[in-house]
């Protein structure tokens, strides 16, 4: 098992090697927190992940037969960048099984770093069947994500970090998918310092550490979709379900609109690009999952590699639920002047039209008739009451879409 003199060690051999990411306090967060929430920024790091630190921690262990052999190794994104970067510093052979679904940016990232990139199954699980049937095939040296001894180390480190550049911390909040980074954590932190809390944070469409903690051993759960893709592991790993019974106080889970509406919290008041799985500590305490207030707490913001086109789709879903976007659709008679009097009635009350569609087939529209769809941007819900109101005023009958 490991220790708090082994994170010690790798520490000092990354000095140099990956960033020591900022600590940074936010006064908008603690305010809705109820507590002074500082946000350890591995979306930062290099890869623009935590995972750089178990996967550079893992490679410098390797003999040198073992580097000429090259490494092969099963990820979601994050670690596949880890790895990858890793090995390029090293000038070694690499091959990064990712699921077919993972996201193009990570993907183009990967590759970018010099790794030979294939795609297998729909889930992290089956990347990781492939990769290690890929590893005895090839004798190249498994790099796993979470479940090994010396990549939960590198992941450690984060904690030695946290308490330097915080001493009196009271607790640390970490997402978690396999349970590397938080056993790493948890080992740094719990063995000088055992009266900080540490809690885990998982998506809710994936608890897999949760029930396995209700089970007594790692468990493989049924997983939905969700957009923490980077913690949608079905079962936790061995030597970090260990060490989180250990240490971990406990463990919470969040629902995908707490975790989208955090994502875009993080980037309008923050100026923080941040992927869900990155985002799910802080949700769990925005959302007082976490019975904690009035204390000093540590967020781990774990990663920052979101695909440009889900960036779009968190804003728009954020603008909608704050009141500040609106789609409605209504018939119209089609007839010269009719468009101009319905939008003369929504920029009389200050709406931004921001796309306009006019459908002549469908199964509501009959002959001379045409369906108009409107995007308009608005100041908050009373504003689109406001504006629904006069539409119905004027003898429209929109509906919200």
């Amino acid at each position: 098992m490991i220790s708090y003199e082994d994170i010690v060690k790798a520490h000092e051999k990354m000095k140099g090697i990956v960033h020591v990411t900022p600590l940074d306090y936010s006064r908008t967060f603690s305010n809705y927190a109820q507590n002074d929430i500082y946000l350890k920024l591995e979306n930062l790091q290099k890869t623009g992940s935590f995972k750089v630190r178990g996967s550079y921690n893992k490679m410098i262990s390797l003999s040198k037969d073992e580097l000429q052999k090259g490494v092969v190794a099963a990820s979601a994104g994050n670690h596949a960048q880890g790895v990858a970067y890793a090995s390029a510093m090293l000038n070694i052979p690499c091959t990064i099984v990712m699921p077919i679904g993972a996201p193009l940016s990570k993907v183009q990232a990967t590759k970018e770093y010099g790794a030979n990139v294939e795609l297998q199954g729909n889930s992290f699980d089956d990347a990781l069947a492939y990769a290690l049937d890929l590893k005895a095939r090839t004798e190249a040296t498994f790099v796993h994500a979470f479940d090994d001894e010396t990549v939960i180390i590198g992941q450690g480190t984060v904690g030695l970090e946290l308490i330097e550049q915080l001493p009196d911390v009271d607790a640390i909040v970490c997402p978690i998918g396999g349970g590397g980074l938080i056993a790493g954590i948890a080992t740094a932190v719990k063995e000088k310092h055992p009266h900080i809390k540490i809690y885990g944070v998982e998506a809710g469409a994936c608890p897999s550490m949760a029930i396995s903690f209700v089970e007594g051993r790692p468990v493989t759960v049924e997983a939905d979709p969700t957009m923490a893709d980077g913690i949608a592991v079905k079962k936790p790993g061995q030597i970090p379900f260990e060490l989180a019974q250990k240490y971990v106080d406990e463990i919470f889970t969040v629902n995908e609109l707490e975790i989208a509406r955090t994502m875009l919290m993080l980037l309008e008041r923050n100026k923080l690009l941040v992927e869900g799985s990155g985002a799910v500590a802080l949700a769990a305490l925005l959302y007082q999952r976490v019975p904690i207030k009035n204390k000093k707490v540590v967020c781990l913001i774990s990663g920052g590699n979101v695909d440009v086109s889900f960036i779009s789709r968190i804003i728009e879903r954020g603008m909608v639920e704050a009141g500040r976007f609106m789609r409605f659709s209504t018939i119209l008679k089609d007839q010269p002047g009719n468009l101009e009097k319905i939008l003369g009635v929504v920029t009389a009350r200050r709406g931004n039209v921001l796309d306009i569609s006019l459908s002549h087939i469908g199964d509501k529209i009959y002959p001379s008739y045409a369906q108009l769809s409107l995007s308009v941007e608005t100041r908050d819900q009373k504003h689109i009451e406001e504006i629904m109101e006069a539409l119905k005023n004027k003898g429209y009958e929109p509906e919200l879409g």
